[in-house]
């Protein structure tokens, strides 16, 4: 076993995840909350552990990958998590502070407030395809909230996952925050302990079971999933820009993001010109595959197999491919961007989330089209709308949900701190991010304060008249 302060590796990984589970959690209940100073210490500690290790943290995560574009890792992982830390710092005494809240005439004279106070022990379990801001994220949330973390990442980024896990021992007594790395048999364990909050990132048939094993403990979740996130182009817009969007938000990270556009919903006289202008724009931002250090990977040959799969499964059904290729690129694990017109609809790329660079474009002859294609799948993570014509995406917004929607443009409703970020339905369970996730790792406390008399207690009992007058009154209002 290779054990230090806040890491847990090895075989005796379940044992150990245990025991430190075991101390933040008697921690919990016999320490006072944290106090504003000191969330802002474990903040900074956080912020200083992702700046002064930036080039090491992109560099494992690039390693994991097999390519992974270090500026892609800057700007999608390391400054968002910044970000993430230097909003709560500002806004922790805004988010602290006790909320008044009306007393209604009946219970008066009296005072009422909400206190946020901390959970406790808040497990995370983050993925591989985001493995830094996936991690981050939800720990700047759970330590403005006043809790301790445990933090489990993905198997499939060990490389990352070992060098976070004695970053944070480095920074963190294992008190106050700790990292559990292995395989699946550590992750169904972790997601076994009786946490006083689970939050789980990954696929919809994890979070499943993520689910079920929480639900033993009754321990509540925010689970953030996927699904199929479609981006609807309406006639007035222009093809050029919503591909320009569309290729950026789909092909950044090689699609492996988890509200990536997932499909494309176009009118049928505009759609294979739309298909053109995605792959032009493709070859645009990168000219080249294999050796290009700003295209990322696929993560595992498991996943490859599973899209050129579904690539050839649509080519077989007759659908249209068009694909940006470049020879050698396999061999480092890249799959170029692909465009598929008239996928079938009962194929791997329709039926389940893609998570890589394959974009399937569906025509529709009315916006009225699109929107009910939309409604009769699950409610998906995001949703993207390319319109100037106000009336139409008010048409879209008021007929569809999805858990957060960017107009004119991809993934940028994520990228905004003031958001909330989670799915809803098949796409996930609750939120977080800013002051969302705060109240997401905090208990909501009323207290309520009685004044200089108690109107109900001298009302009785024993009930008498006045009690029935005044029982009357409040009744018939």
């Amino acid at each position: 076993m290779n054990y230090q302060s806040g890491t847990i590796i090895g075989a005796s990984a379940l044992a150990d995840a245990r025991r430190v589970f075991d101390r933040q959690h008697d921690l919990s209940r016999r320490e006072s909350p944290p106090s504003l100073e000191l969330r802002r210490d474990r903040l900074a500690q956080l912020r200083a552990l992702i700046s002064g290790h930036a080039e090491e943290l992109a560099q494992a995560v690039s390693d994991d990958f097999g390519v992974r574009s270090r500026t892609e890792t800057q700007l999608m992982e390391i400054a968002p998590s910044l970000g993430a830390v230097d909003l709560a710092m500002k806004q922790l005494p805004r988010w602290m502070a006790p909320e008044r809240r009306r007393v209604a005439p009946n219970l008066q004279p009296a005072k009422a407030w909400v206190r946020w106070e901390p959970l406790g022990v808040i497990g995370i379990i983050s993925p591989w395809n985001y493995p830094l801001q996936l991690a981050i994220s939800p720990m700047v949330d759970a330590f403005a909230a006043g809790n301790r973390v445990m933090l489990k990442p993905s198997e499939l980024t060990p490389r990352f996952a070992e060098l976070l896990a004695r970053l944070v021992a480095e920074r963190f007594d294992e008190g106050e925050a700790a990292v559990v790395t292995g395989g699946v048999e550590v992750g169904e364990a972790f997601a076994g302990l009786p946490f006083d909050h689970l939050l789980f990132t990954g696929s919809t048939a994890v979070g499943r079971r993520v689910y079920q094993a929480a639900a033993a403990n009754l321990t509540p979740v925010t689970l953030e999933l996927g699904g199929k996130s479609p981006a609807i182009v309406c006639p007035d817009y222009s093809l050029a820009k919503a591909a320009r969007s569309i290729a950026w938000g789909k092909w950044v990270n090689a699609g492996q993001t988890c509200i990536a556009p997932d499909f494309v919903l176009a009118p049928a006289d505009r759609a294979d010109a739309l298909a053109e202008e995605l792959i032009a724009q493709a070859k645009r931002s990168y000219p080249a595959i294999a050796g290009n250090p700003d295209y990322s990977s696929v993560i595992s040959e498991r996943h490859r197999r599973r899209l050129q799969g579904g690539i050839d499964e649509a080519r077989r059904s007759g659908a249209r491919i068009l694909r940006h290729e470049d020879a050698g690129a396999e061999a480092e694990g890249k799959i170029g961007p692909t465009v598929v017109l008239h996928a079938p609809a009962d194929g791997v790329l329709m039926r389940e989330e893609i998570f890589g660079p394959v974009l399937p474009i569906v025509s529709y002859r009315t916006l009225d089209e699109a929107i009910a294609y939309v409604g009769e799948r699950d409610r998906p993570l995001a949703l993207y709308c390319f319109t100037n014509d106000r009336a139409a995406e008010e048409r879209v917004l008021g007929r569809t949900l999805s858990g957060g929607v960017t107009l004119n443009g991809t993934l940028l409703h994520v990228a905004d701190e003031s958001l909330p970020f989670g799915g809803v339905g098949p796409s996930g369970i609750g939120a977080y991010h800013g002051r969302e996730g705060f109240r997401r790792f905090s208990h909501a406390r009323g207290v309520h304060k009685v004044g200089f008399v108690n109107a109900l207690e001298l009302l009785g009992p024993p009930w008498g008249r006045a009690a029935a007058a005044v029982g009357k009154m409040l009744v018939k209002g």
